[in-house]
């Protein structure tokens, strides 16, 4: 798997560079220079320029990209047949390339082959054009460099549960510096839609179902990979989330005002205030329009409204899938030009449209300069056109898996790690002689990664690999964290299928046992290849295959029983976790989750993970999310179906207790230009320290369109001793109130508005009122959108 088999170099271009002390040098051949490669004129200056000086077939070069070693990825993105046909890696560099499509995420390489690989492929893109232009290199990045013997971090929906921004930051930072290091330049990540839906397979990829929350962690990953110098991309634009009946590529059942303030505002932080780097279109349409070739979309709201300034580059094979699966072209070349004059400037992940059948159909020289010009600005700003840039400068860091990533890895699966309920005090265990630990996800490593992390998303395909990390299970944790405990292990019943002979011995090993471990859940694949992940959509929220039946057998057979649900989405557990003696859930917390989990068990880790979904009630029907009009929620008398959670969004237990008093603000009545200053205690009451995640929700009792029960606005982490009080200070600005009216546009009403302090947005905390006084005021995207939280001393 080491072995480099590179395609032969193009026909008359420079002779390829020969590798002497794992360093790769250029020919002594030298490219066309001018005024692009001089790194002390304005990059804009620079790529129009260089723009200038292209020919019409080198300018469409730049739009498009390849895939080397394709073959060897099995199906680890939609629908890859439409690779038949596609150019061979020489054809497609003539005259230059956009971009080179995961030359680390496509099979098992060592990261100096990588690193040396990809040196390769660029010396080849830069032999065959006479600018000698290299192409931006993308990966995967959702869950760490999606590489071998790379870190996998937790899924972006244990990033949600940490309510952590600051620690999603440094592990965006990490993830881009190992990047930058071996010559990545473009990361595809972060995903913020806003989950819709819990039955959508990709719930695990999101950051959550409350926009603010989203938006929060959304914006430290985009700048954390972008402080390194990698390029930052918006996952999917937009509303893909929004699916109908949750299916992948469906439609998206969405309205105006629901799209402006549920889906679009963590897209909107990101731009504005993260200046992130990319976007990607989402598959979905909206209202009949595909996304990629939605105009008013891409250009309109992304660029003219929010003033946008990267590249929008398409999701993979978007752009034939508008003749292929939307049915609004006719073939390919028709769908180029309806994706280009769109606003999608790069096809991803190879060329299919963007290439010479844009030169044969004449498309217009303004469309193809617009998107060619910001391909090239980005390359600019990421120094490719600098004169000293070389294919080998970079250095491939000594370890993709370092002590630094998994300290960050250990931090994030142990602050994301969420106690549902503990009644009877059963944890932290203590005394027990025996441990059953029983279930099909306990002794599973890939039960612990999302479907876009390299052991799940593309060694499945080279099963003679190995891990190349370590990653213990959950049953390994177990030993080690409880040496002198006799821990006994049975499956029940695997993941998914209908195989019952398992469960009569796990009962057996439960009913003897001291305790019992019962890990259940999720083993995240693709397209139906696993029970989450992209393409493994569910039609109702009732644990995989046989689980429901084993999880009944051993509450009926075992005395003390710990149920712990790893998954990629939430499932009714709540009847479940009332019969438990204590529930756990973690969503996919990576290599160093298992560890975390048996440190909760133990006590080792006091737990500080908040919900950001919903658990759904027994009954409740789908979709449905906490951010809902009262007649959404449950009704009597209305509706006999009740919606209620089992554990609302936001909650979250501690080994200890806390309590949130003192509310206030400082003035009741404020401008609708103003802001309002909202104080609390968050008291420790218990006997060990812990962390407090205190919550501020917004109720508006009467508006001029209906409006959430309750949302969130405002969050921090509190860090407290045993017995320790601090106060919290929340700024919040009017503007953190406004919503979009019947009109579309997004305003701030003048009116009674209610500010709760709570512990999840089930928890009556405590309410204070404040009045907003003035005229009606509109808003656009240079509002304020973050509440500024302050912890100071008592």
């Amino acid at each position: 798997m080491d072995a480099l088999d590179f395609p032969p170099s193009p026909r008359g271009s420079r002779a390829p560079a020969r590798e002497t002390d794992a360093t790769l040098t250029i020919s002594d051949e030298r490219p066309t220079t001018g005024l692009w490669n001089d790194p002390a004129l304005p990059v804009s200056v620079r790529a129009r320029a260089l723009l200038d000086a292209m020919t019409e077939a080198e300018k469409i070069a730049q739009l498009g990209s390849t895939w080397p070693g394709h073959e060897m990825s099995g199906d680890v993105a939609p629908m890859q047949d439409t690779f038949r046909g596609a150019e061979s890696f020489e054809e497609a560099i003539v005259d230059g390339l956009g971009h080179l499509t995961r030359v680390f995420g496509t099979a098992p390489v060592a990261p100096e082959t990588g690193r040396r690989r990809l040196a390769e492929y660029q010396e080849r893109v830069t032999a065959a054009n006479r600018f000698g232009i290299p192409a931006i290199a993308h990966e995967e990045c959702l869950t760490g460099l999606n590489a071998w013997q790379a870190t996998v971090y937790p899924t972006p929906l244990a990033w949600a549960a940490t309510w952590n921004p600051g620690l999603v930051h440094r592990m965006a930072a990490a993830i881009g510096s190992d990047m930058a290091a071996v010559g990545v330049h473009q990361g595809l990540a972060p995903v913020v839609d806003v989950v819709r839906d819990y039955r959508w397979g990709r719930v695990e990829e999101t950051m959550g179902e409350d926009p603010y929350l989203v938006s929060e962690l959304g914006l430290a990953y985009v700048k954390g990979l972008q402080s390194a110098g990698v390029i930052a991309t918006l996952k999917h634009f937009a509303g893909y989330s929004a699916s109908r009946a949750a299916r992948n590529h469906a439609p998206a059942a969405i309205g105006p005002r629901e799209l402006a303030d549920m889906i679009l505002t963590p897209f909107e932080k990101a731009v504005v205030h993260g200046r992130v780097g990319s976007v990607m279109n989402a598959y979905n349409d909206i209202d009949g329009v595909p996304c990629g070739a939605n105009e008013e979309l891409l250009t309109g709201l992304l660029r003219e409204k929010w003033g946008f300034e990267g590249t929008v580059v398409s999701d993979y094979w978007a752009i034939a899938f508008l003749a292929s699966l939307h049915h609004v072209a006719a073939d390919v070349r028709e769908a180029a030009r309806s994706a280009l004059r769109a606003g999608i400037d790069v096809e991803l992940p190879h060329t299919t449209g963007y290439g010479r059948a844009l030169l044969d159909d004449g498309v217009s020289t303004a469309l193809l300069d617009r998107a060619v010009l910001r391909v090239l600005t980005q390359k600019a700003e990421l120094g490719l056109l600098d004169p000293g840039w070389s294919p080998g400068q970079y250095t491939v860091p000594a370890d993709f898996d370092s002590p630094r990533n998994r300290s960050i890895a250990r931090r994030l699966a142990e602050e994301s790690v969420v106690l549902l309920d503990n009644p009877s005090g059963l944890l932290p265990l203590a005394g027990s002689r025996s441990i059953a630990v029983i279930g099909p996800a306990a002794d599973d490593v890939r039960c612990l990664f999302g479907c876009y992390s390299f052991p799940n998303h593309v060694l499945p395909h080279h099963p003679d690999a190995p891990l190349g990390i370590d990653a213990p299970t959950v049953l390994d944790a177990l030993r080690r964290e409880f040496p002198a405990t006799e821990v006994h292990h049975e499956v029940g019943c695997p993941v998914t299928g209908d195989d019952r002979s398992g469960i009569a011995a796990a009962v057996a090993v439960a009913a003897a046992a001291d305790v019992t471990v019962l890990v259940v859940g999720d083993r995240s694949g693709m397209f139906g290849g696993g029970t989450s992940g992209e393409g493994c959509d569910v039609g109702v929220l009732t644990l995989p295959g046989a689980q429901e039946e084993l999880v009944e057998a051993v509450l009926d057979a075992a005395d003390r029983v710990v149920l712990v649900v790893l998954s990629g989405r939430p499932y009714a557990i709540g009847r479940h976790a009332r019969r438990a003696d204590a529930a756990l859930q973690a969503f996919f917390p990576g290599e160093e989750g298992a560890a975390a989990i048996a440190g909760v068990l133990s006590g080792r880790v006091n737990p500080s993970g908040r919900l950001p979904v919903q658990i759904p009630g027994d009954e409740a029907g789908q979709p449905g999310t906490y951010l809902a009009p009262p007649l959404a929620l449950k009704s009597d008398g209305v509706s006999n179906i009740d919606p209620t959670p089992a554990f609302p969004f936001g909650h979250g237990l501690s080994y200890t207790t806390f309590e949130i008093d003192g509310v206030s603000v400082d003035e009741a009545a404020v401008a609708v230009d103003g802001t309002i200053t909202v104080r609390a205690r968050v008291s420790n009451t218990g006997e060990r320290a812990g962390t407090c995640v205190p919550q501020l929700y917004l109720t508006d009792p009467v508006a001029s369109v209906t409006r959430p029960v309750r949302q969130l606005i405002g969050f921090t982490r509190v860090d407290l001793a045993a017995g320790e009080t601090r106060g919290v200070e929340f700024e919040v600005h009017a503007d953190m109130t406004s919503f979009t009216g019947a009109d579309l546009r997004r305003r701030v009403e003048p009116g009674e508005l209610e500010l709760t302090v709570g512990q999840s947005a089930g928890d009556a905390g405590v309410p204070v009122q404040v009045t907003l006084q003035g005229d009606e005021r509109f808003v656009d995207h240079t509002r304020t959108m973050t509440t500024h939280v302050a912890v100071l001393p008592d």
